[in-house]
């Protein structure tokens, strides 16, 4: 076969034989411009009446998609809420919607879809959402907390916006058969007769101790914890604790146990005087194994009330007021007098939760007198070390010194006081006395009227963390003390003290201070509510915000409400003994800001009577207020 070629120009055209294939080439379509949407993190659990954290919505482009996708949701639970509630997505660029969930919000799992569309595109992402009801805090022991803080950052149902006299008031009564001194505990879902019920436990001054259904009012049960044939204590003659003694101060749950520990004054047909502690079953109120125990003591000293070299715990003497302290299966008693009547000393004891027996006693006054443990109520604070710390009340003070520091014949009056567990023992391990204790002692100006607080860790200006307690008593001033390092004794001034603010209190302090998000809250006598915020690991010298009520004699011994960090109320009571009681609450943030008070409402709908030294119990939306005849129980209106 001849080839032929021509060529015209720079072309050569093949005409025939010049091989390869006589099929055109193809192309590939191009894949249309597309995206995909996603949510991140793609489940997410809510509590009714909290916000979720940010997810996170993007739309992906494929294939050189460009244009700006619209973006719903649906299947939002009722009472569920996405903000915002539609956006639009630039294509790579992320966008945070967050959920909220009502108090009323419907319970359980379900599917949240975000649907995505740009013209004729559609895509959609799901979120696994899941809501649940508030996990319901308990209240064990004084002031929530063995730091003695007074916060419960878990209430969810009461808020600035609804605590107001139109939506909020006292709701409800718990009848007692005498004074209610001691804080109301509370435990939220236990087991009783096979149902999940929230018990209030409530004390009485009649040696009484109740169980009530928290949310219907009924009594599950109530016991008296005086011996057959006895009766409350007297008042030796002290307006202190009157007209009887029986459960002076705060008692202590262990849920895990299942217990409730109690102490309980009574008085026998011979005119004996009994102080025992008490084990109780948490659902039927019944004594457990080796309940009661009669309390006992002697310590080796040559003070107060000793005989032959020793210092005797007489029951008729001492009373009960410091709440209990429950720390590493030891339950801890702090003791003080009836006014300052009588040959006393001050007195510390730890017994066993699981036998009842004691394990160890401190006296801190065993070669003199007084320094008794009063704190108007508050529990001895305890640190995650297992170390003690209170106020000791005026007593004597050596006044000489071994070679560490310490009181030479061990005598600590009106002192904060450290104490070391470690082996079982108690052991002064720090302690920290105003330069003129003596002076102040003897004029009955000491630190004992008030209460401890622990400070959760801080930072100073020069990065150390420091480990704080704050307290004041009745000389007006507020003490920062350092927990690793106290200070001791110095004659000249108190600068061993971390820090001291003088004068900040009116009158002093009958009450014990609260804590939140960086601020100490106090409420002295005769004096404002003062919120003093923490900078660096100091407390203002000044506060930041008070409370136009001045608080007549005691003060007040404040507590918090907040959801985590936000809708913080501060609560307060005016409660002189036997006279008008008021509830206040304060925003947090601003205490020039009264949300409520139960003077408000018209026809006295919310009063009820005060009660020295009762500080308020707020759980799961509900206040609970201690009387002379039982607890009043405010909550939002029906």
């Amino acid at each position: 076969m001849r080839l032929s070629l021509f060529l015209i120009g720079p072309l050569a055209i093949c005409l025939a034989g010049c091989g390869g294939s006589s099929t055109p080439p193809t192309t590939t379509p191009a894949s249309p411009a597309d995206f995909s949407l996603s949510v991140t993190p793609s489940s997410q659990t809510l509590v009714q009446g909290t916000t979720g954290t940010a997810l996170s919505l993007q739309a992906t482009a494929t294939n050189g998609f460009t244009s700006p996708v619209t973006v719903d949701i649906s299947g939002l639970p009722a009472s569920v809420t996405a903000s915002p509630a539609s956006l639009t997505l630039t294509p790579g660029s992320a966008q945070n919607v967050t959920l909220t969930a009502g108090t009323t919000a419907a319970t359980g799992a379900s599917t949240v879809t975000f649907s995505g569309t740009a013209g004729a595109l559609s895509h959609t992402a799901t979120l696994a959402l899941t809501v649940q009801t508030p996990a319901i805090p308990d209240v064990t022991t004084y002031h929530f907390d063995n730091s003695r803080d007074g916060l419960n950052a878990q209430e969810t149902a009461l808020t600035p916006a609804n605590v107001t006299s139109a939506t909020f008031g006292r709701i409800g009564f718990f009848k007692s058969d005498g004074k209610v001194d001691a804080q109301p505990l509370y435990l939220a879902g236990l087991n009783v007769n096979g149902a999940a019920t929230n018990v209030l436990y409530m004390a009485t001054e009649h040696g009484s101790l109740y169980a009530f259904n928290a949310d219907t009012g009924a009594q599950l049960w109530k016991i008296s914890l005086l011996g057959s044939g006895e009766i409350p204590s007297d008042d030796h003659s002290c307006n202190q604790i009157s007209p009887e003694i029986g459960i002076t101060s705060t008692p202590v749950i262990d849920r895990a146990k299942g217990a409730i520990y109690a102490i309980a004054m009574s008085k026998d047909a011979s005119s004996n005087y009994h102080q025992r502690l008490h084990a109780l079953s948490l659902t039927t109120g019944a004594e457990l194994a080796g309940s009661p125990v009669e309390i006992t003591g002697t310590y080796p000293g040559t003070g107060a009330g000793s005989v032959g070299g020793m210092v005797p715990f007489t029951p008729g003497q001492y009373a009960e007021r410091a709440g209990l302290l429950l720390l590493n299966g030891t339950i801890y008693l702090a003791w003080t007098s009836h006014c300052d009547i009588g040959l006393y000393t001050g007195w510390v004891m730890a017994y066993s939760e699981s036998t009842l027996q004691q394990t160890a006693i401190l006296n801190l006054t065993p070669n003199g007198s007084d320094g008794s443990i009063w704190m108007s109520g508050n529990g001895p604070a305890a640190d995650a070390s297992g170390n003690i710390y209170f106020l000791d009340a005026n007593g004597t003070l050596d006044t000489s010194f071994d070679a560490n520091g310490f009181p030479a014949q061990q005598d600590y009056g009106d002192a904060i006081m450290k104490l070391s567990t470690a082996g079982g023992k108690l052991v002064v391990a720090d302690f920290f006395e105003p330069y003129n204790t003596v002076s102040e002692s003897n004029a009955d100006i000491d630190l004992g009227s008030g209460g401890a607080m622990l400070l959760p860790d801080l930072t100073d200006a020069s990065g150390t963390v420091r480990h704080l307690l704050v307290g004041a008593g009745k000389d007006k001033n507020i003490y920062v003390a350092d927990r690793d390092n106290l200070g001791k004794f110095n004659s000249k001034d108190n600068s061993n003290l971390y820090q001291e603010l003088p004068n900040a209190l009116a009158a002093g302090a009958w009450s014990s201070p609260a804590y939140f998000n960086g601020t100490v809250y106090y409420g002295g006598w005769n004096d404002a509510l003062k919120a003093f915020p923490i900078t660096q690991a100091k407390l203002a010298t000044t506060p930041s915000s008070q409370s136009a009520v001045v608080f007549p004699y005691p003060g007040s011994t404040p507590s918090v409400s907040a959801n985590g960090t936000q809708n913080a109320i501060v609560w307060a009571l005016e409660s002189p003994s036997g006279g008008a009681g008021v509830l206040h609450a304060y925003d947090a943030t601003s205490l020039s800001n009264e949300l409520y008070n139960s003077n408000q409402a018209a026809g006295g709908r919310d009063s009820f009577t005060g009660n020295k030294f009762i500080t308020p119990v707020i759980v799961n939306g509900k206040v609970f207020v201690g009387t002379p005849t039982g607890v009043a129980e405010f909550g939002l209106l029906p």
